[in-house]
């Protein structure tokens, strides 16, 4: 799809409906698949911690990172999705990106300069929504979440919104962004998912001509959708309301992203038997995900 264009989430087709269709858009050269956490491989659950990934998906994204690039890309801290997915060998982005992880061990962290401002915008936050029933303050290393997902009052959530509003007014060097029943404070750069997943793909220095597939359900994973220009593939997992979305095709929940990984697998492992019973060499690193890939952690 083009990075300009968009269509409702309830028009796109099935991922899985069309995995022909898919498949074929990938052909012989290869996915590099990245995942958003929440809502992706897990559900959404009213307290964040609650929110596990189950030993199945795990298991089918360990063998996927076996045999091919993956990386986990989510608004959690760094640490924290690393902890919950388990799988050591694959990239890891936390913060939205400002925190990535390469299997190998370097970190690479951006705006670490706006933390005075992250510190002080959250201790404000923190005295004026603490008497808001059911609302919580989430410090993380590059980022601000205010959840309001338990919020029962509309009059409540909107003071949340208008208490995040005059917070942020007061830092320049932060911007609001939201989510699903979340609001967040976020450095004021040019830096998002979608520069995060481009940055990784630099980084990786691949052999041929891979195809970057993004499966994700938030706002958030919007700038990833437009990022991955027209070779990309954009999977939008769908929400508790439809919107305009720049993915390509969509898919129901969890379990069927787990459906789609291990659809996903299959592909990969097939097209790398049928160069084997061939009798062709493949190019160097195109056969296999790197030495460790794909173990849990």
């Amino acid at each position: 799809m083009s990075a300009a264009s968009s269509r409702r989430i309830e028009e796109l087709p099935s991922a899985l409906e069309r995995r022909s269709e898919l498949l074929e858009r990938i052909g012989d050269r290869g996915p590099v698949v990245f995942l958003d956490y929440d809502g992706t491989l897990t559900a959404i659950v009213d307290n964040p911690d609650d929110a596990l990934m189950d030993g199945a998906t795990r298991r089918v994204l360990a063998e996927l990172a076996s045999r091919c690039p993956v990386a986990v890309v989510s608004g959690r801290d760094l640490d924290d999705v690393r902890e919950k997915v388990g799988v050591d060998g694959i990239y890891y982005a936390g913060s939205h990106g400002f925190d990535i992880l390469e299997p190998g061990g370097r970190r690479h962290r951006r705006g670490t300069e706006y933390r005075p401002a992250l510190e002080r915008a959250g201790a404000s936050l923190e005295r004026a929504i603490g008497d808001v029933r059911g609302a919580r303050v989430e410090a993380k290393a590059f980022a601000l979440a205010v959840h309001f997902r338990q919020v029962e009052d509309p009059a409540a959530e909107r003071r949340v919104a208008d208490i995040v509003d005059e917070v942020a007014s007061r830092e320049p060097e932060l911007k609001k962004t939201g989510g699903k029943k979340i609001f967040e404070l976020r450095p004021a750069m040019r830096w998002d998912k979608g520069r995060a997943i481009r940055w990784i793909l630099d980084t990786l220095r691949l052999p041929g001509d891979r195809v970057p597939v993004y499966v994700g359900d938030d706002m958030t994973d919007e700038d990833a959708f437009r990022a991955l220009g027209e070779d990309g593939l954009g999977i939008v997992v769908e929400g508790e309301t439809d919107r305009d979305t720049a993915a390509d095709y969509s898919l129901p929940g969890p379990e069927e992203v787990r459906s789609f990984l291990e659809l996903l697998v299959d592909a990969v492992r097939e097209e790398a038997e049928a160069v084997l019973d061939g009798g062709e060499r493949l190019p160097d690193g195109a056969d296999a995900a790197p030495d460790g890939v794909g173990r849990r952690a």
